[in-house]
């Protein structure tokens, strides 16, 4: 029997209209990913800098342990504003597992003697490395306090003997960034873009897929849609063009509202608009289109797999038990793509969600190795198909749908 699209048309206007009248439907499309998700990047990312910035500015409490034959010593870290020094306690390890100290130096009693002598002296920076905090920074300000301490004690030595600092350093060693500004840019947005899309993507289709399949069940009127006199064929393919356009939707709310986000943080941190001199770093955006592209077939996989697995349900709950976990599924390739070593090759461009990740790293950095992103669309368009194809068979099955 051939299909009649009019059909298809009004089963998909039909639940389409049905959906935007549902406000958890909207909430899942439009709100979470144009309102919830901005709001929650931007706010952390100005929250992290500020606390960054707070660090750094101010001067973290050191205490000196020793130096009693170092008054030089003791008097120029004093005359340090980036660091304020606390009286000497014997505690003072106590007091930096304790987090009241940020750090502290062990300076031995014959420093200034064994520099005099030419022996070697050790200094020790002591603090509490168990997470990221200012202890950082004050450890941080006292290695480039004594670095500098050191340096101009060998300026001293050479100068005594004539000596020019070239001597020690014949030469130097620098590095030269010679990629272009979209694949630096790449390289941090390439890992991250593709993940987002490819998550919001399959989150997207999830909740229509089990309202339109357990939905149904539970609220008793499968039965009286399937009495209708639209084909099973032409049923299914209405509901997949729903959930494909609330995926699709969720998509493009996400990566306008992603473009916003990023726009109004650069502006914000940095003072400058996207692009500019000093913002974010650039990054190749009809890649960024090219990688929407390759999410297409990967939202109608998404699509209809979901609208496969939630048919198997008989209520809107089990449904969600059986859809959530396949985000473990979704995710895992999608994070294994910024894995160092992983790269994209033949064999891999096979493996769905995770071919699509790897290429779309590339895409973003302003590659687009031809036969790669033909290979990995046409692999999706098939799998895409195969699982468009189990939908519509297990929607032609009265044990599947009727499973009591």
């Amino acid at each position: 029997m051939s299909l009649r699209w009019r059909n298809i048309f009004t089963v998909f206007r039909k639940e389409l209209t049905d959906t935007l009248r549902d406000r958890r439907s909207l909430i899942s499309m439009f709100v979470v990913p144009t309102v919830v998700m901005p709001v929650l990047m931007l706010g952390i990312g100005v929250v992290s800098v500020k606390v960054v910035s707070k660090a750094h500015d101010e001067a973290p409490s050191v205490m000196v342990v020793g130096a009693k034959d170092s008054p030089a010593v003791r008097a120029a870290l004093e005359g340090n504003e980036r660091l304020r020094l606390v009286p000497f306690a014997p505690d003072y390890k106590a007091r930096i597992a304790a987090k009241t100290l940020r750090a502290a130096v062990e300076i031995p009693d014959d420093f200034d003697a064994a520099l005099a002598a030419g022996r070697p002296a050790e200094v020790t920076i002591c603090l509490f490395r168990g997470e990221f905090r200012s202890e950082d920074f004050a450890a941080g300000e006292l290695e480039r306090f004594f670095s500098g301490y050191r340096n101009r004690l060998v300026r001293e030595r050479l100068a005594a003997r004539g000596l020019e600092e070239t001597f020690l350093r014949p030469f130097e060693v620098k590095r030269e960034n010679v990629a272009p500004p979209a694949k630096v840019g790449g390289n941090l947005y390439g890992g991250l873009v593709p993940y987002l899309l490819i998550l919001l993507c399959f989150t997207g289709a999830m909740y229509p897929a089990i309202d339109l399949t357990a939905g149904e069940k539970e609220r008793g009127t499968m039965e009286t849609i399937l009495c209708s006199p639209v084909g099973r064929t032409e049923l299914v393919l209405g509901k997949f063009l729903m959930v494909l356009t609330a995926s699709l939707a969720t998509v493009a709310c996400s990566l306008g509202s992603m473009l916003a986000t990023a726009q109004a943080g650069s502006a914000l941190l940095t003072g400058k608009a996207l692009g500019a001199a000093g913002g974010l770093p650039a990054v190749s955006w009809p890649g960024v289109l090219g990688v929407c592209a390759l999410v297409l077939p990967l939202a109608v996989l998404f699509a209809a797999g979901l609208l496969t697995v939630s048919l198997f349900a008989r209520s809107h709950k089990e449904a969600q038990s059986y859809a959530s976990p396949l985000i473990f599924i979704v995710i895992l390739p999608a994070v294994g793509a910024v894995l160092p070593g992983v790269e994209l090759t033949a064999k891999l461009a096979f493996v769905p969600i995770l071919n699509v990740a790897l290429v779309s790293k590339e895409m973003v950095a302003g590659q687009f190795p031809a036969g790669m992103i033909a290979l990995i669309f046409g692999s999706t368009c098939l799998y895409a198909a195969a699982a468009l194809a189990l939908a519509v068979r297990m929607f032609n099955r009265e044990s599947v749908l009727f499973r009591m």
